[in-house]
Order: structure tokens, then C-alpha cells, then sequence
């Protein structure tokens, strides 16, 4: 393609001497407007007409007028301006995170406890932001946010890649039993009371750090769970023990869901605590995630 030398040295500031004069008819009104002098404007305007080869004003001593083609090219040039003002809107919004995409991925402890809050307010604050959620476990999350196919994760620690991590939340594992269940009638259980239970767990390879401590737990007890079905997500674990199936460890979080036919109950020993991390790769950061972060931080001050 063929580029005109001449047009191409047309300058911004060109359209906008131009539609100056060309709204005010008037060099003196218009280098007013404009904060330049009169005779720097009457030589822009010159060298606009040099450029493109038309004459777009027709002036006198005491008269101003647009000609024809002078009528025509201000329409352009009007449209030109406010695309470049809103081209100019855009960048700067996206430089301040307030316009792009972000993808989150999230475990589901985190979508009944910190999650709808945050989201809630990064909308609020970002309504221009196209938002994405996926639900994945921690392995998943771990190989996406590698995989640069989300931006930033709600999962659970210990992970072996590198990203930062930031913890959003501790909650320690209860036990939720079917509401007719004989320990339901005990306000507290010991671990040693789930010897001969049926256990439903999550599989090994979606926490293998919270399934070894559970195992490790039930060990110390004296004895080895009998795991009659391995699920997720922990509202399906919750559905199984509804349907009497067996009893479940899942996050305190989960007494929010209305769940009828279960009823949980805390372990008198230590449990293990489910830790929920924010993950983000730090030599990946945009605006945009900036600006999430900075959500987050100002979540976990106001939770102080």
C-alpha cells in the first residue's frame, strides 16, 4: 500500500487547530481556545492546507468561511478526534486496570466463603472488566496458571509451582454426618468415634496434602478408614452423606450450604485446617491483576 508523505506528516494537532477555527470563524477566538497565538495558528492552518493541497477556509481582514471541501473535512476530521479521544479513554482505563479480562479459577471452599465478596467488589469497582470463573481443582489450577489460562487462582496449598501465594483463608475440617446418624445426638466427636464409619472422601490426586493429613489423623487414632467413595466437589460429599452413604470431613465453610438431613459436628482433637491461597504469577502481572490484587488486600484489611 502506497502511503502519502504529505498526509502522513499531518499531526493531531493539526485537526485540532483546524476545528477550532473551523467551529469558531475566528483565528483570534480560536488561538484563545487553543492557548497559542494568533500568527502560530494562522501558519498551522497554513501548512494543513500545504499538506493536503486544499484550501479549507476562505479568509478575509473581516471574514472567515469554511470552504466546500473545507464543510466536508471537518466532518471527518470530527469523527477522527473522537475516536482518538476514546482510543486514548480506553488505554489509559486498561492502564489502570479498569478495562481488559481477567480469568479466575477457584476451588469450591472458595466460592462459599471470600470469593462473591471480592468478585462483587472488583465489578463494582471495574465494571468494564470481562471476568471469567472456572471452577478447578488445585493440581488443575496449578498446571493453568502455568499454562498462563488463568491469571490468578483460589486454591489450596502446599503447590510445587513457582507463583506467589497469598492466604485468604484458614478453616479447620469438621465432620458432617446424617442427621440421624447415633453420634449426631453428641455435641462434639472425638476421632476415635469414626473408627468403624464409612468414610466419603475427595480423591488423593485433588488434595493430596489435606487427604494425607486426614489419613494421618485417623492413623494416630489407631486405625484406617474405610473409604467407601471418593467425590467431589464437598456439596456432592454432602449429598452422599444426606443419603446416608457414609460420614465426610469437609470445610467449616460448608454448614452455610442448607443441606436437610445433615447435621456437623467439630472433632475434639486438632483437625487439619484447609488453607484457601490466592495464586498468581508475579512475572506475569497486568493492570488489571494489579488492580484485583489490590481488591483483595483491601478485602483482608477490612476482615481485620
Amino acid at each position: 500500500m502506497m502511503i502519502d508523505l504529505a498526509t502522513a506528516s499531518i499531526e493531531l494537532r493539526h485537526l485540532r487547530y483546524f476545528v477550532a477555527v473551523a467551529q469558531t470563524l475566528h483565528f483570534g477566538r480560536a488561538a484563545e481556545r487553543l492557548g497559542i497565538t494568533q500568527p502560530v495558528l494562522s501558519d498551522q492552518i497554513r501548512r494543513l492546507e500545504t499538506l493536503l493541497g486544499v484550501q479549507l477556509l476562505y479568509r478575509t481582514k473581516r471574514v472567515v468561511q469554511l470552504t466546500e471541501p473545507g464543510r466536508i473535512f471537518l466532518a471527518d476530521v470530527l469523527q477522527v478526534l473522537a475516536q482518538t479521544d476514546t482510543a486514548i479513554a480506553t488505554v489509559r482505563r486498561a492502564a489502570q486496570g479498569k478495562f481488559g479480562k481477567l480469568v479466575i479459577g477457584y476451588t469450591g471452599p472458595a466460592l462459599y466463603t471470600v470469593l462473591p465478596e471480592i468478585v462483587r467488589t472488583f465489578r463494582d469497582r471495574n465494571p468494564n472488566v470481562e471476568l471469567t470463573l472456572q471452577e478447578n481443582c488445585t493440581p488443575q489450577q496449578e498446571a493453568a496458571l502455568l499454562a498462563d489460562e488463568i491469571q490468578v487462582g483460589f486454591l489450596h496449598p502446599p503447590i510445587d509451582a513457582p507463583v506467589k501465594l497469598q492466604t485468604v483463608l484458614q478453616e479447620p475440617l469438621i465432620v458432617a454426618l446424617p442427621e440421624n446418624h447415633p453420634l449426631a445426638a453428641r455435641s462434639t466427636l472425638s476421632i476415635n468415634d469414626l473408627a468403624y464409619e464409612s468414610f466419603i472422601l475427595f480423591p488423593r490426586t485433588v488434595g493430596p496434602h489435606l487427604y494425607g493429613q486426614i489419613l494421618s489423623l485417623c492413623t494416630q487414632a489407631g486405625f484406617t478408614p474405610k473409604v467407601v467413595q471418593e467425590v467431589t466437589p464437598q456439596p456432592t460429599m454432602v449429598g452422599l452423606v444426606a443419603a446416608g452413604i457414609g460420614i465426610a470431613f469437609v470445610a467449616t465453610s460448608m454448614q452455610k450450604i442448607s443441606r436437610p438431613g445433615v447435621v456437623y459436628r467439630k472433632l475434639q482433637e486438632e483437625t487439619p485446617i484447609l488453607q484457601l491461597a490466592m495464586a498468581w504469577k508475579d512475572d506475569q502481572k497486568s493492570p488489571v491483576l494489579d488492580s484485583f490484587l489490590t481488591v483483595v488486600n483491601d478485602w483482608e484489611t477490612a476482615e481485620k
